[in-house]
């Protein structure tokens, strides 16, 4: 364990007991039948969004900018089918830490596996490049069965101990995690031919980052992947994976990105957010909507967040 860690044993003081209950009854829930255990997701999500006023009017601001074409009934419809997903993702948590190989290996397909492997063969760095879906937790494990061994980027989250138990689960997958602003520690890995799985679609603010349409609205985008493609003398290969109606998994790779890195950042960065968007049209409800997607622009365009009283 590197210094920077912390066994999750040492969180025991009481302030935590909330999360170590929280974690016993995931436990027991990921015990029942797949579809009955994602049934209590379903439901936590339903009250999240009966409940969760503000992160409901962002869920549906974020979709009235990007799906300008749906009615009001049918955006509604779509923001409580992310809160069930939202609610599911947590069950889904649950099963990529708990759950037998066997049991993934029955809920997951791997589609585009050839892509991954023609990566593989060319002995270069490779990201693995994803993004924010409610599913993504639950799939590393079996991505790791047919990948060699990769690093997963996270990022710390204000409670020490949430950081450990997201990092603890992440490395049963993952080799290694490397914290999201660590470049240095991700070049090295993608230098030493070893993957590194990246999900750039969050930008915290304006360094490093870029104005790139998403679905046609001005978004704060970061360019690092250009940069950590160039650095690291990476192939980008996209991997998305998707929640399918009866409950099972297909992990998608496609072709890598052609011309990465081009010279041209937001080029470059306009490749991934083409793919991105043609992957969340085929799931919109599983994509992070609750994310402020378009937060920390320039003082001369609009913010989207500053009226959502009317969205509660």
């Amino acid at each position: 364990m590197t210094r920077d860690r912390k066994p999750l044993s040492t969180f025991r003081s009481p302030r935590y007991w909330p999360i170590w209950i929280g974690m016993g009854l995931l436990w027991l829930i990921c015990r029942l039948p797949h579809r009955a255990a994602l049934g209590v997701g379903r439901w936590i999500g339903r009250l999240a969004h009966r409940l969760a006023g503000t992160r409901r009017a962002v869920v549906r601001r974020n979709i009235e900018l990007c799906f300008p074409e749906l009615s009001t009934t049918e955006r509604d419809a779509l923001t409580r089918r992310h809160f069930e997903a939202l609610g599911m993702s947590l069950i889904e948590m649950g099963i990529g830490r708990w759950a037998s190989d066997e049991k993934l290996e029955r809920l997951m397909v791997m589609d585009g596996l050839e892509h991954l492997q023609a990566a593989v063969a060319e002995q270069r760095g490779i990201i693995l490049l994803s993004a924010h879906f409610t599913t993504l937790e639950a799939s590393g494990r079996v991505l790791a069965k047919h990948c060699p061994p990769f690093d997963a980027v996270y990022r710390k989250n204000r409670s020490e101990f949430i950081t450990e138990l997201l990092r603890h689960g992440r490395e049963l997958s993952a080799s290694g995690t490397i914290e999201k602003r660590d470049v240095r520690h991700m070049v090295r890995s993608l230098k030493s031919a070893r993957p590194v799985w990246y999900a750039p679609d969050q930008s915290y603010d304006r360094k490093g980052a870029e104005i790139i349409e998403f679905f046609g609205v001005p978004c704060m985008h970061t360019t690092a992947t250009s940069t950590l493609a160039r650095l690291g003398n990476a192939i980008v290969l996209p991997y998305f994976p998707r929640r399918e109606a009866d409950g099972s998994y297909t992990l998608r790779v496609l072709p890598a990105l052609a011309d990465i890195p081009s010279g041209d950042l937001v080029a470059d960065t306009n490749q991934y957010v083409a793919v991105l968007e043609e992957h969340i049209r085929s799931c919109p409800e599983q994509y992070f909507w609750i994310h402020r997607k378009f937060k920390n622009l320039p003082e001369s365009y609009p913010n989207y967040y500053d009226d959502l009283d009317a969205l509660k």
